[in-house]
């Protein structure tokens, strides 16, 4: 096995999820099979518990695992399906070798840090390497780790014992480190610093390891007197220094490693030039083209919570993560692709990312892009109207000029009620609508208030007394713990009949497999009456006793699911539910149908 360690410096959210994902890209398309591995420093043991707010959104794979955002990268990027072993984590390694300490199987020695946690990390990487994760049999050609984390931090000091110990068992030719740094623009006198990157580079070092590639994050390109410095002071060679300069979107990413011959530098160093071929990288430059091409957009309201933003998010932010571009409220999608750690003003989108991500492939292969409009949720309830009218009249007024509704998944009673409201404008407009998660939920309450005359008609979530419980915990739940507990993973909705907008946009497949992540679900003992009042529940799952997908009759596109389908959106492979939520917004889904049954 040949491994590629990719760390960071100088400052977190420089975007090695990315680089790494980049670097995987690149090494496929020269006919190599690639793997990969994200190392967390932290204690915990997913990310399952860990607040968006402070590590970004949770991804959910297969498996069931609840992993670190930036797997989500890997799997779009590279077309892989992971398992919840490719996300190792700083608690998941000390919980198995207290898990061995307590069966005695150190035999009475002491436990240390080295070498049993280090032979632990160690023996976790080189075994999950070997895991086929591209759907063909025996092991990758390549393992991308990339480690959490900036060098230095105490956290993670294990970890980097742990690869240093690994790079000399495997042998320089078959490990490269590659590390991603900060070449920062001091504005007073315009001058590309490299001092940052070199003391992380000496850091780096000290520590035993040595980067055999520079990743140098920049605003601008680098000049040739500030790779010639940091070649000279960091002992690289200037053909090994890569830029990662600011681009129009991180699709490029890719394209830019190839145009400076990284591919070349990293299978010397892995000794596989002899079976390595040229990149192939044909369909991701038309990719990457086509976004920068488009000029059409279409706009799309986004209602959901929004916690812990100051008021300075609403006015229009400059950020630098793989694009030097402007947002609003309106127009987010850059950010939407950038994976800015640690940034307050990114909070917001770190939390809908992957919703994002599937929005942008679903937009493309429509040749449009999309001009998301976040909306607090509770910016669209009548308390707001009292309190901040301001506010309450540009939420509504985004709204109404959307082309679509999507409300996404959530916890906790936050911006519900403005959800629903959201959910009845669409439903009464005939404005498309998709509801994930929650947002079926969310359709599921507003019905029963709206149509049923249900007035109390609630979760038992957001109101455990309600006396019309139209969404319920379920009975397989833990009210005890939190971690690992919910309905996760893939699991199976069978489609009820193929005369739906759902089954089409799936090509009438019998079922499907997605990925889910709840707790609570529609009361079995309500569908009767929904559906006789028109909403038809048109998946189920294989008990046929809880509801995956709804949908409105006599509505343009009103569809709501249980499972998470941005999960697995991928580019080039759009959602079908996404693409069906953008094709209606354009009046163009019945005849996509159309051509898609007669096969066109």
């Amino acid at each position: 096995m040949k491994y590629v360690l990719v760390t960071g410096g100088v400052v977190s959210g420089l975007g090695k999820g990315v680089t790494a994902s980049s670097i995987g890209v690149v090494l496929k398309a020269c006919g190599l099979r690639v793997t990969s591995i994200k190392i967390d420093p932290y204690l915990n043991t997913d990310a399952g518990t860990m607040s968006p707010f402070e590590h970004g959104e949770v991804f959910v794979l297969d498996d069931g695992g609840e992993v670190d955002l930036d797997l989500g990268n890997y799997e779009r990027f590279l077309d892989l399906t992971l398992t919840k072993e490719n996300n190792i984590t700083t608690g998941k390694i000390y919980q198995s070798v207290l898990d061995k300490e307590r069966r005695g199987d150190y035999l009475g020695k002491t436990v240390q840090v080295v070498p049993h946690i280090t032979d632990a990390i160690k023996d976790w990487i080189e075994s999950v390497a070997l895991i086929p994760v591209d759907g063909k049999g025996g092991p990758a050609d390549v393992c991308v780790i990339e480690l959490g984390g900036t060098v230095g931090d105490i956290e993670s000091m294990p970890f980097i014992e742990a690869l240093r110990q690994l790079s000399f068992s495997v042998g320089q030719e078959n490990f490269c480190l590659i590390h991603v740094s900060l070449i920062p623009l001091l504005g007073v006198v315009g001058e590309q610093k490299t001092k940052p990157t070199q003391h992380s580079v000496r850091e780096l070092r000290a520590l035993g390891l040595t980067p055999h590639l520079l990743a140098c994050r920049s605003a601008q390109p680098l000049l040739d007197n500030t790779k010639e410095k940091l070649s000279q002071f960091c002992h690289i060679a200037a053909a090994n220094i890569l830029n990662i300069h600011d681009v129009p979107n991180i699709w490029h990413i890719p394209l830019l490693l190839r145009n400076q011959n990284a591919h070349h530098s990293i299978l010397r160093q892995l000794d596989l030039l002899s079976i390595a071929t040229p990149p192939d990288l044909e369909a991701w430059t038309r990719r990457a083209e086509t976004f920068d091409n488009l000029n059409d957009s279409v706009r799309i309201a986004m209602v959901g919570k929004y916690v812990g933003l100051t008021d300075s998010y609403l006015s229009v932010v400059k950020t630098k993560v793989y694009g030097n571009v402007f947002i609003n409220n309106i127009q987010m999608f850059h950010l939407l692709e950038g994976l800015a750690h640690g940034s307050v003003h990114n909070f917001m989108l770190l939390h809908i990312q992957h919703l994002g991500m599937a929005l942008l492939h679903a937009c493309i292969a429509c040749s449009l892009k999309p001009s998301i409009a976040w909306i607090a949720a509770s910016d669209l309830e009548d308390d707001t109207a009292q309190s901040t009218p301001e506010a309450h009249a540009a939420a509504w007024k985004t709204l109404r000029n959307a082309e679509c509704v999507l409300v996404p998944g959530g916890f906790g009673d936050r911006g519900v009620c403005g959800m629903i409201l959201a959910a009845k404008y669409a439903r009464e407009n005939n404005v498309p609508y998709l509801g994930i998660c929650l947002g079926l939920q969310i359709s599921v309450i507003e019905y029963a208030r709206s149509v049923l005359g249900l007035e109390r008609a609630n979760s038992t979530e957001f109101d455990e007394q309600t006396p019309d419980r139209v969404i319920i915990f379920m009975p397989e739940g833990s009210r005890t713990h939190m971690g690992s507990t919910m309905r996760l993973g893939s699991r199976r909705t069978l489609f009820q009949t193929p005369d739906c907008v759902t089954s089409k946009l799936y090509c009438n497949p019998q079922y499907v497999d997605e990925r889910h992540r709840h707790r609570y679900e529609v009361n079995p003992d309500v569908i009767g009456v929904l559906e006789e009042a028109g909403l038809k529940f048109v998946g189920k799952d294989e008990t046929g006793k809880r509801m995956e997908v709804l949908e409105l009759t006599g509505h343009p596109f009103y569809v709501g699911v249980q499972f998470h389908p941005e999960f697995k959106s991928r580019p080039g492979k759009p959602s079908a539910l996404f693409l069906g939520l953008i094709l209606s917004a354009r009046g163009q889904l019945e005849a996509y149908l159309t051509r898609h049954q007669n096969g066109i």
